[in-house]
């Protein structure tokens, strides 16, 4: 069996289109608060110039993917940043519409993501963040075996509290150990 990049046993990444609006515009204030802060109300308007600026693509190997269920219905985002070519290491945000969590989707999401960055383009370690109100994505990471390699304590301010921004890593060959390349 050929290995297909994109698709996964539940999901296809792929690159954002214009109904993808849609999916970014139904995305909360919990998914805001969960993958940077929560933003003051956005126009229709700005919401759009946004998100054209986004669909025009990143800089280096920083890319936006938009996974789609067996459906074709968007699922959710996976976003690759802080691309280091020289150093191999990267880092991802995730975020899911609240009616596809706990699905398996986001492991899916990031093992593909994974294994692109890793196989194909030679970066040797991702570095994903966490905020200590999600312990969803806490569990996550660390079922999916990453490795805790830090915690910034009282960085982000949400709610009316300071929260930890907590700090994962897990290596190319970690990857590899774990998540053996599918045939």
């Amino acid at each position: 069996m050929t290995l297909q990049y994109w698709r996964s046993d539940k999901l296809l990444l792929r690159a954002m289109k214009a109904s993808d609006l849609i999916l970014f515009q139904a995305f909360d204030d919990e998914i805001a608060r969960n993958v940077n802060e929560l933003q003051l109300p956005q126009s229709p308007e700005r919401q759009s110039k946004w998100f054209e600026g986004e669909a025009k693509g990143k800089i280096g190997d920083a890319f936006r993917f938009v996974a789609e269920n067996e459906e074709g219905q968007p699922v959710g985002t996976i976003e690759t940043f802080a691309c280091n070519r020289r150093n191999g290491t990267f880092k991802y945000g995730i975020a899911l519409l609240p009616e596809h969590r706990s699905k398996g989707y986001a492991q899916e999401m990031i093992e593909t993501v994974l294994r692109f960055y890793f196989d194909e383009l030679n970066y040797q370690k991702v570095t994903p963040h966490v905020y200590s109100f999600n312990p969803a994505s806490i569990k996550l990471h660390e079922k999916m075996g990453f490795v805790q390699e830090g915690r910034l304590r009282s960085m982000i301010y949400s709610g009316g509290e300071y929260f930890d921004e907590i700090y994962y890593g897990m290596t190319k060959s970690e990857f590899k150990e774990r998540y053996k390349a599918k045939e």
